[in-house]
């Protein structure tokens, strides 16, 4: 499945779940698992998001999800997760255990992060961040099974399909894939490459 771009614009608000602020769902779902492991209790395997925090404070907890942090505006923060401190710096995906006692500081202010989430009985996740120059277009391919999401993290853009039709996408706009195929990244930026798979 191919489907159109989805929009910063349009992205849903929703209130974190300790209260303490925002963020934007990009996109969320289910993956294909034995029946024996059917149950959802929150309605979702994945779920990628784009939040802004603008305070230091704690993170809300999440058990049994596995998370992934990416800094895509802002000069850098630091998460202390279970008492060790790790410096997170701007276009480092940084993953950690939805379980851990995480704490935010910020290093210069307000940031954005984009989260991956995904339920560690159910699916994985993998982030990179992917440079598209002029002189060098980015093909990103996706595997049978497999859920890619391509999220601008600059302007300048545009995402291609096998079928020849292709997308230009604002900064935070995202474009969601699945099934074997292959999109190609052209424009001069950068895009954070998310892959969800079931776990294994």
């Amino acid at each position: 499945m191919g489907g159109d771009a989805l929009r910063w614009s349009e992205y849903r608000s929703v209130p974190w779940k300790n209260g303490g602020g925002m963020t934007r769902e990009v996109a969320s779902g289910t993956v294909q698992v034995p029946m024996a492991s059917a149950e959802i209790t929150d309605g979702f395997d994945w779920r990628v998001s784009v939040a802004d925090v603008d305070e230091e404070g704690s993170f809300s907890a999440f058990p049994g999800i596995d998370r992934v942090i990416t800094l895509v505006e802002g000069e850098g923060m630091v998460l202390t997760v279970d008492g060790t401190p790790h410096a997170v710096g701007p276009l480092s995906p940084f993953a950690f255990s939805g379980d851990a006692a995480t704490d935010c500081r910020l290093e210069a202010g307000a940031v954005r992060n984009v989260n991956v989430m995904t339920r560690r009985s159910r699916a994985t996740a993998t982030v990179r961040i992917v440079t598209v120059s002029a002189a060098r277009e980015a093909e990103m391919a996706c595997a049978p099974g497999e859920t890619l999401l391509a999220l601008a993290v600059t302007e300048g853009i545009a995402v291609g399909r096998p079928d020849g039709r292709e997308t230009t996408l604002g900064r935070l706009d995202c474009v969601r894939h699945e099934g074997p195929a292959a999109l190609t990244l052209r424009g001069d930026g950068m895009v954070a490459e998310m892959r969800i798979t079931a776990a294994g």
